[in-house]
C-alpha cells in the first residue's frame, strides 16, 4: 500500500458505481486512479469527489503492471480547504479543467503543487482575481511567459511586445494588464474590473490554445464569464 497528497483535478464514472479520478500530486504530478463503489449507496466518500480538493488517497499496487492503480481508501488531506458559494466553485471548476489539460506532461511538481496551494488560500480569503494571478504564476512556472519590454502591444504569436497590434484581443489596455502582472512582484494584490477581469481570461486562453499544443479553451470557462455579467 502506498499513500499520497494530491489535489483532484477531474473524474469520470465508470461503470455503475467506479470512477476515475486524475490527479496532481507534489510527488509525481499527473496520474489517474480507479476508485471502485465509491458511488455506492453506503459509500459517503464520493462528497470528496470535487474539483481542487486536497486528498489523501492509499494506493494498491498493480497486479500484472496494466491498468490503472486502484485506491483503497480516501480521505481529505489535514490541511485541505472546503470551499463554499457559486462564484468560488464555479472558480475551482475552470481552474481544475484549465489544470487537467496543461499538468499531463508537467516535470515540475513540487512547485507546482506550492502555487495551487497558494492559489486555494487566496480564493478561500475571497480574492476574486487570484485565478487570474494563477494562471500567470503557472505560464511563468512553464517557462512560456512573454518577454517583458517597454512596447505598447503584446504579440501573443511571438511572445514579444511591439509598437504594432497583432490582433484585436490583445489592444492597448490588455497589453497594459499583461505587462503588470510580468512586473509585478506580488500577482495577488492586482485587482482588475470587472469587463477587463474577463477580456484578460479570453487573452490568457488564447496565448495558452498558442503556445500550449492540443490546448483547447475549457467547457466552464463560459460558466465562469457569466458569474461576472
Amino acid at each position: 500500500m502506498k499513500t499520497q497528497t494530491c489535489f483532484l483535478l477531474s473524474y469520470v464514472k465508470y461503470g455503475d458505481n467506479g470512477a476515475v479520478l486524475n490527479c496532481f500530486s507534489q510527488d509525481q504530478g499527473f496520474q489517474s486512479f480507479f476508485a471502485s463503489n465509491i458511488y455506492s449507496t453506503k459509500n459517503k466518500k464520493k462528497s470528496y469527489l470535487f474539483p481542487l480538493h486536497e486528498i489523501l488517497i492509499t494506493v494498491s499496487p498493480k497486479k500484472g503492471g496494466a491498468g490503472l492503480q486502484n485506491i483503497s481508501n480516501i480521505e481529505p488531506a489535514n490541511n485541505s480547504i472546503e470551499f463554499e458559494g457559486v462564484k468560488i466553485n464555479s472558480i475551482l471548476f475552470f481552474v481544475a479543467d484549465f489544470l487537467f489539460q496543461v499538468l499531463r506532461e508537467e516535470q515540475n511538481y513540487a512547485k507546482i503543487y506550492e502555487e495551487i496551494k497558494i492559489f486555494l488560500e487566496h480564493l478561500y480569503s475571497e480574492n476574486m482575481d487570484s485565478y487570474i494571478a494563477f494562471i500567470f504564476k503557472i505560464l511563468e512556472k512553464q517557462g512560456i511567459s512573454p518577454l517583458l519590454s517597454d512596447e505598447v502591444f503584446l504579440n501573443p504569436e511571438s511572445g514579444n511586445f511591439s509598437s504594432q497590434k497583432s490582433l484585436q484581443l490583445f489592444d492597448e489596455e490588455i497589453s497594459a494588464v499583461w505587462r503588470n502582472y510580468l512586473a509585478a512582484s506580488d500577482l495577488y494584490s492586482l485587482k482588475l474590473k470587472r469587463n477587463v477581469r474577463k477580456r484578460v481570461l479570453d487573452s490568457l486562453m488564447s496565448y495558452y490554445g498558442i503556445h500550449f499544443h492540443g490546448f483547447r479553451e475549457p467547457m466552464s470557462l463560459a460558466v465562469i464569464q457569466q458569474i461576472y455579467d
